[in-house]
C-alpha cells in the first residue's frame, strides 16, 4: 500500500542571532522532540553549549531531508558542515501507523486536513514505529575538531530545528520519510480500502464460526457450495435468455443554421464550463490534502485579466475593454497573468518591500553569476532592481521567484516567465534585451 518516494530536500533561511530568551521550541512537536534529544543525549554540558551557540547567528541556512538534517556552521575563521541522521521508517512501518491513526476519526480527519495533531503520537506508539528520536536512531556527524560527541554544532542544529517544528511540526514526519501530502494519501487510500471491503479495523465477523459457515439467521451460504443461497443463484443461471429490443433509429442532424435556441453564444459557455472544471480542480485538490487553504475565489478585476489573458479568440479583449474600469491597464494586466497567473499580476500591481536579510542575499547570488567588472548596476527600491538606464528591471515575488520587466514607452512590461535563481533571471534577461 506504501511505498511514497522520498521528497527532495526543503531549504530554510539561517536564523538570526538571539540575546537571551528560550532556546527549545515551544509548540507540542517542538517540546517533544527536544525532550527526546536530550533523552538521547544525556549529558548536560555539551546540551548547555548546543543551546548557547543556536543563538549566535553562526548557524547558516538549514537543510531538512528524508533521515538528514544539515547546516554550514561558521566556528571562528573556519566553515564546519554539521549532519544530523535518523533512520527513515520503512513501507510496513507506515502502513502499520496508517492503519492505527485510521482507528481514530478525529486524528485521520486531521492528517487528511493537513494537521499533525498531538494525539498522533499514540497511534505512533500504537504501531511500535519511532518518530521522535531514540538511541542509536539519531546519529551526529561535524567537521570541527571538538573532542564532546555530540559537538556543540551538533546539539545547537538540534534546538534550531525545534524552532522549526514550531512553524511546520510536519517536518518530523518529513525527516522521516513522509510529507503531508504523501501522508494523507497512503491514509485515504486505508480508509479507501476499508470502505470497499466492509473492513473498520475490528477482528473477524462476529458471525463467522469457527468451522468456515455461517449462520442461518443471515442467510449465507456454507463453503461447500450448498445451500439456499446457492439454489437461488443456480436457478436464475438457468433461466433461458431474453431476446434485447431493437435499437431505436438514429435522430437527424441538429439544424447548422439560426440563431440559438437561448440566444447564448456556444463559445461563452465553453469557457464557463472550462472555467468551472478549473476552480473545481483547485477546490478538489484543497480537499484532498493538497494545500493548507483553499483557494481565494478571484475578484472582479482579476477574473476581467484571466479572461482576456487565457480566451482564445481575439474578440474578447477587445469586448472586455469596452465595459472594464481600466482598459488601459488591461493588455499589460493580461501579459503579466500569462507569465504566472495570479502571482503574475500581484508581482506587476502591487509593490512590497523584502527584509533586508533577503535582500543581501540577493545581492551576493547576484553578484556569484557575475564578474565584478560584468555585473550590471541596479536601483533597489523595495522588491524592484532596475537596472540603471537600460529600462530592465528584476521583480522579486512574493513567490521567491524573480520576474523579468521591460520599459515600453514609460510603461514596464512583463518580459518572459519568472525564474527562481536571480542571477540566471538576469542573465536571460540581459541577452534577450
Amino acid at each position: 500500500m506504501s511505498g511514497a518516494q522520498g521528497s527532495g530536500a526543503r531549504g530554510f533561511p539561517a536564523f538570526a542571532a538571539r540575546r537571551g530568551g528560550r532556546t527549545r521550541g515551544q509548540s507540542f512537536w517542538a517540546r517533544a522532540w527536544t525532550g527526546a534529544v536530550e533523552d538521547v543525549w544525556p549529558e548536560e554540558e555539551p546540551l548547555k553549549k548546543g543551546r548557547s551557540f543556536s543563538r549566535t547567528g553562526r548557524i547558516g541556512p538549514i537543510s531538512v531531508s528524508p533521515g538528514r538534517i544539515a547546516a554550514e556552521v561558521y566556528g571562528g575563521e573556519a566553515t564546519y558542515t554539521t549532519v544530523l541522521t535518523l533512520r527513515e521508517l520503512d513501507d510496513g512501518e507506515w502502513d502499520r501507523l496508517w492503519e492505527r491513526t485510521a482507528d481514530r476519526p478525529a486524528e485521520a480527519e486531521a492528517v487528511l486536513t493537513g494537521e499533525l495533531p498531538e494525539d498522533l503520537l499514540e497511534a505512533v506508539e500504537d504501531a511500535r514505529v519511532r518518530m521522535l528520536p531514540g538511541y542509536g536512531d539519531l546519529d551526529a556527524d561535524c567537521g570541527c575538531d571538538e573532542l564532546d560527541h555530540p559537538c556543540p554544532h551538533a546539539t545547537a542544529l538540534c534546538y534550531q530545528m525545534s524552532w522549526l517544528l514550531d512553524e511546520d511540526p510536519w517536518l518530523l514526519p518529513f525527516v522521516r520519510g513522509r510529507d503531508a501530502g504523501e501522508a494523507a494519501e497512503e491514509l485515504r487510500s486505508v480508509l479507501l480500502l476499508r470502505a470497499m471491503t466492509g473492513g473498520g479495523g475490528e477482528d473477524e465477523d462476529e458471525h463467522e464460526d469457527g468451522d468456515g459457515e455461517y449462520d442461518e439467521e443471515h442467510g449465507a451460504e456454507e463453503e461447500d457450495g450448498d445451500g439456499p443461497a446457492y439454489d437461488v443463484n443456480r436457478a436464475a443461471y438457468a433461466r433461458p435468455a431474453v431476446p434485447l429490443p431493437a435499437l431505436p433509429p438514429l435522430p437527424g442532424p441538429p439544424p447548422t443554421a439560426g440563431e440559438p435556441v437561448t440566444g447564448i453564444e456556444a463559445d461563452l459557455l465553453d469557457r464557463l464550463v472550462s472555467d468551472a472544471a478549473v476552480r473545481a480542480r483547485e477546490l478538489l485538490a484543497y480537499t484532498l490534502g493538497r494545500g493548507t487553504e483553499p483557494p481565494p475565489p478571484l475578484d472582479l478585476w482579476q477574473d476581467t485579466v484571466r479572461i482576456a489573458a487565457t480566451h482564445p479568440d481575439p474578440r474578447v479583449p477587445a469586448r472586455l475593454r469596452e465595459t472594464c474600469d481600466r482598459p488601459g491597464d488591461l493588455d499589460r494586466a493580461a501579459a503579466a497573468w500569462r507569465t504566472a497567473g495570479r502571482a503574475g499580476l500581484e508581482v506587476l500591481e502591487h509593490p512590497w518591500a523584502p527584509g533586508e536579510q533577503e535582500t543581501a542575499r540577493a545581492r551576493t547570488a547576484l553578484a556569484a553569476g557575475w564578474e565584478d567588472d560584468e555585473l550590471p548596476r541596479f536601483t533597489v527600491e523595495g522588491n524592484r532592481w532596475t537596472l540603471t538606464g537600460r529600462g530592465l528591471q528584476l521583480r522579486r515575488g512574493r513567490d521567491g521567484r524573480w520576474y523579468p520587466y521591460r520599459e515600453r514607452e514609460g510603461a514596464w512590461w512583463p518580459a518572459g516567465a519568472p525564474a527562481t535563481d536571480p542571477a540566471q533571471a538576469l542573465a536571460d534577461l540581459v541577452g534577450d534585451a
